[in-house]
């Protein structure tokens, strides 16, 4: 920013927790201070919440976590449980001011599509009426991070185990000490076979996992019982045997 001149530079977009890409929690005061330089600069702070929003991470929004006001957040099916496809942005005072005297310029074919935002009003009540996102942060808390935990314990493949909520990733390795990646980024063919292993045996159980490269994503449904995440977990546990047979 300061190489290319904030005058450059409309907004600054950024996932709160990234999430395809590795369940990466960012470090305490990493958005404050992206907060306090779109602030310095005049620069728009958009905070994508389409995979971390509504009760993945524990809290409403990914950003609750960390006490930051972003001027925009997306978000998208987590908003009424992707019954119906629907997207959305929420906008700051301080936008939705600079529209009050004219139009905005946004809105494709199915904006304010009826169904779409009814299944959300209705999604919405429920996860408040039933304490879906107090669910999760309990999950998370008491039975998904700990036994994740102990898992990394137990099997060597595991470098590193990270999330918030139900939203986490196990990071898998051929060396805890260097920390080379079971699976080389953007593999195919026999290089990936060990983490194909690995879900292999999961789907042999019974558990069907989201992985993308060395990394195993472990992100149930908000709604998931303390018996259905233990039965998952136990399953993965498991399962990493294979990861393990690939170890240096």
């Amino acid at each position: 920013m300061a190489f290319e001149g904030p005058s450059t530079v409309a907004a600054v977009v950024l996932e709160t927790v990234v999430g395809t890409a590795g369940i990466l929690v960012l470090p305490a005061g990493y958005l404050a201070g992206v907060r306090e330089l779109c602030d310095r600069h005049g620069i728009v702070f958009i905070a994508d919440e389409v995979m971390s929003g509504f009760g993945r991470t524990s809290a409403w929004f990914a950003v609750d976590h960390w006490g930051v006001t972003p001027d925009l957040i997306t978000f998208a099916e987590g908003v009424n449980s992707g019954c119906v496809p629907l997207g959305g942005v929420i906008v700051s005072d301080a936008i939705y001011d600079t529209f009050r005297t004219r139009p905005y310029p946004g809105g494709l074919t199915y904006s304010g599509h009826p169904l779409a935002c009814a299944a959300a009003v209705a999604a919405i009540t429920a996860m408040k009426e039933d304490g879906i996102v107090e669910n999760a942060a309990r999950i998370g808390e008491q039975v998904i991070g700990p036994g994740l935990r102990e898992i990394a314990e137990r099997h060597p493949s595991v470098g590193e185990v990270r999330g918030l909520g139900v939203f986490w990733a196990l990071e898998l390795v051929r060396d805890r000490e260097t920390r080379e990646m079971l699976v080389p980024g953007a593999a195919g063919g026999a290089e990936t076979r060990p983490v194909d292993e690995v879900v292999a045996a999961c789907k042999a159980r019974g558990l069907w996992p989201v992985y993308n490269y060395n990394r195993i994503h472990v992100v149930p449904p908000c709604t998931i019982t303390d018996t259905e995440a233990k039965e998952g977990l136990a399953i993965l546990d498991e399962a990493l045997t294979k990861a393990d047979a690939h170890v240096a």
